[in-house]
């Protein structure tokens, strides 16, 4: 498969034969499913926590006698059924990470990615140095690109001038070849990768 590449003009670069095998069919359909899971599995912070019996804090002096009173019985002020008292099999601290093998996630990122290149959602630079940080300049680049909706750019290393450039502006995103996920490939309308950028993916792809 070839992409076409452009230059922060818009004007053609030639094209870029893909060096990664196409996922085709179902296949590694259900390695998305699992690294997606895992991934947002693995943003969740696990640090909710309530107050059992024993944690709550109070006398262990029996609240009133056993018999004579004409009440229900009670043996603690930090019983579940009374108001600040301790909570029943409630949340405790917790790891929510789920074990994804590096087998998967390749061919997940293989898979997210060839869907998207079938689908005609990548753009090719062949590079995005920006001379100034206006949001302005920013915003046309987009327009010459051809790119609307949510995007998610994709450099070799990280770009201030880039970063600064693009902060202001909704539904844009930026991150680097190195850290590109799963989640990442599946989420935006366009993919705007460098030429060195993609280079670097492909690189990754076909590591044993």
């Amino acid at each position: 498969m070839k992409i076409s590449i452009k230059d922060i003009s818009g004007a053609s670069r030639g094209e870029h034969e893909v060096k990664f095998e196409i996922v085709e069919n179902g296949k590694g359909t259900q390695a998305v499913h699992d690294t997606v899971v895992a991934y947002q599995a693995a943003q969740r912070s696990g640090t909710a926590c309530t107050k059992n019996v024993g944690d709550v804090a109070g006398s262990n002096k029996k609240p009133w006698r056993q018999k004579g009173t004409g009440r229900a019985r009670a043996g603690s002020f930090a019983s579940p059924l009374w108001r600040g008292g301790g909570v029943v099999f409630g949340p405790k601290p917790r790891d929510f990470s789920k074990k994804v093998n590096n087998k998967t996630r390749q061919l997940a990122l293989r898979k997210a990615l060839s869907e998207r290149l079938k689908a005609g959602d990548v753009v090719l630079v062949d590079e995005l140095k920006l001379v100034s940080i206006k949001t302005k300049d920013f915003v046309n680049l987009l327009s010459v690109l051809g790119v609307e909706g949510t995007a998610l750019f994709v450099s070799q290393d990280v770009d201030a001038n880039l970063d600064r450039a693009s902060r202001n502006i909704p539904h844009v995103d930026l991150t680097t070849s190195e850290s590109l996920n799963t989640y990442d490939v599946l989420r935006p309308d366009k993919l705007v990768f460098t030429k060195g950028a993609f280079e670097k993916i492909e690189a990754r792809l076909n590591k044993d």
